[in-house]
């Protein structure tokens, strides 16, 4: 089955995003009150020569997290250790990323809200008092050992804020949340992507891609990377509005952005559940997919452009959702 060239989630092909990442704030398209603030709070961490408050960076997939963290260690003219909370099983993993840790270096960790609670226990310390605490040998033998370490900036992204615990969250002085992408930020981003990618793109292409892409960068990029291709096979080389559209019809993407698995999850609420308002578990056994996968993949987007909505009996089509569908609202 192909993969969904529609979702957030980072896929195979995606490899090439580390060679258009942008490497500074002013580079950095959209998210522009999160700039603003970043730039004082580094330039002000630079001056006191101290290192700079831990940050978060939550929202959808998608949104350049990633990319921000690389240029806060950037702009801070610092190195940064990548790491990722899945892989962060036990106190001992923790313990060999800290260990290589250089004053004011950056840690990032992607999904941190999946590191284990008592993992995230022996994290506390290191981000508030900058020393690590562990336990070594058997029961019978075992006894705590207290390694000081350099000041560092741990920076954490998450799709699911919510899934953090408390003192977690507390643990961190910078929190800021990425939002969905304008269209003319989009359209920005994927002429300088297109430009990356040596292929020419008219100014009419670069507005229909990002008005498919769903508020999202990384679906961006995808797409023109795509619709390139048609463009050398179809075309003259040049990304016109005719190939774009030609494109964006055969990958199945529509004008919002929408694809066949939206489709589904609508089309599903309306002809099983009369429009709602359906429970999401009961949604989630009507199209085979998880709870996490429907709350965390698909609901976003449609929500944040107003085909579902949340009410406290369940979700529910809306309106304009039944419009673009070209189902009569009176099926309801």
């Amino acid at each position: 089955m192909d993969e969904r060239i529609v979702t957030g989630d980072e896929l195979k092909e995606d490899s090439f995003e580390s060679a258009i990442r942008p490497e500074t704030l002013d580079e950095y398209v959209g998210q522009e009150e999160l700039k603003e603030n970043l730039k004082i709070f580094i330039e002000a961490a630079k001056k006191r020569e101290e290192a700079l408050d831990h940050v978060l960076l939550y929202g959808p997939p998608g949104l350049g997290k990633t990319t921000l963290a690389y240029i806060i260690a950037n702009e801070l003219g610092s190195n940064i250790r990548v790491a990722s909370g899945p892989a962060i099983e036990k106190t001992g993993d923790l313990a060999a990323i800290l260990s290589t840790i250089e004053p004011n270096d950056v840690l990032f960790i992607d999904e941190v809200h999946r590191i284990p609670k008592y993992v995230e226990e022996t994290l506390y310390s290191a981000m508030e008092d900058y020393v690590l605490d562990i336990i070594v040998g058997n029961d019978s033998s075992s006894r705590s050992i207290r390694i000081d370490l350099p000041k560092f900036t741990l920076v954490g992204a998450t799709t699911r804020a919510g899934d953090l615990t408390a003192p977690m969250r507390d643990r961190f002085g910078i929190v800021s949340k990425l939002n969905y992408y304008t269209i003319e930020e989009l359209t920005k981003i994927v002429k300088r992507t297109a430009g990356v990618l040596n292929c020419e793109i008219d100014e009419d292409a670069a507005i229909e891609i990002a008005g498919r892409s769903r508020g999202t960068p990384r679906i961006a990029n995808r797409l023109v990377k795509r619709v390139r291709d048609y463009a050398e096979v179809k075309g003259n080389g040049v990304i016109t509005l005719p190939i774009a559209r030609l494109a964006l019809g055969k990958l199945k993407v529509d004008d919002k952005g929408l694809d066949e698995t939206d489709y589904n999850l609508l089309k599903s609420i309306i002809d099983k559940f009369n429009g709602g308002p359906v429970g999401i578990e009961a949604i989630a056994s009507s199209i085979g997919e998880e709870v996490t996968t429907i709350e965390d993949v698909y609901e976003p987007y449609l929500l944040q452009i107003g085909f579902l909505k949340r009410t406290s009996r369940g979700r529910v089509v809306t309106e304009k959702a039944y419009e673009h569908l070209g189902i009569p609202l009176f099926k309801h």
